[in-house]
């Protein structure tokens, strides 16, 4: 069964890889572990967005670290890329006062990995380029781009979750199957270190 793997890099890190040793992640190792054996992995989309490091010079770094060490080691990934956004917005104090009740603040946004992750499982739908997409995020947003694989192509859909939360029941309408990611599969997935022929490493505060 030809399987194409669509990830929301930011839904991923944050509710399964944040606050774990387990960031300098094997994708293709995790999912050859989760999934059928009759799931032939022929590609692996990753959606992010480059960070900033205004609150960490050295995010980025390691960031890009990761990016280049699946490039060189998984065959099967291609990186797409959305962006910030920042603006000012008026957001309520949690003890406001009686001088106080809002303050502005600056409001980060992660913008066009959802699109984009839609973009690509409809267009390779339409192109039959593959059997199954297995899907990772807990979005509820990519419900729609599902629903058209589902019903216009007939396409076995997987739902992997990552974290503790419920499944977007959404999502789980049009998924054939669903999974977890969880923390034993999270340890037995990881990248070498160093990435073999290369020189990159797992960043030292990883």
């Amino acid at each position: 069964m030809r399987t194409y793997v669509y990830i929301d890099g930011f839904n991923l890190y944050y509710r399964a890889l944040k606050g774990t040793p387990y960031k300098w992640l094997n994708l293709k190792a995790l999912f050859i572990q989760l999934l059928n054996p009759q799931n032939k992995i022929q590609a692996i989309k990753y959606f992010t967005a480059l960070v900033s490091g205004k609150i960490d010079p050295n995010q980025p770094l390691r960031q890009k670290t990761y990016l280049r060490a699946i490039q060189k080691f998984i065959p099967e990934i291609s990186i797409y890329y959305g962006h910030f956004l920042s603006h000012a917005v008026s957001a309520p104090l949690a003890n406001p006062t009686s001088n106080q009740r809002f303050a502005d603040i600056i409001k980060t946004e992660e913008k066009g990995s959802d699109v984009n992750l839609a973009v690509h499982l409809l267009n390779d739908s339409w192109l039959n380029r593959y059997d199954c997409a297995v899907i990772v995020s807990n979005d509820s947003d990519l419900a729609e781009s599902l629903r058209f694989v589902k019903e216009q192509h007939g396409k076995v859909i997987g739902l992997i979750t990552p974290g503790r939360g419920h499944p977007s029941k959404e999502l789980m309408k049009y998924a054939d199957f669903v999974k977890r990611i969880r923390k034993g599969v999270l340890a037995k997935s990881q990248l070498p270190d160093p990435i073999p022929g290369t020189s990159i490493r797992k960043p030292k505060t990883w």
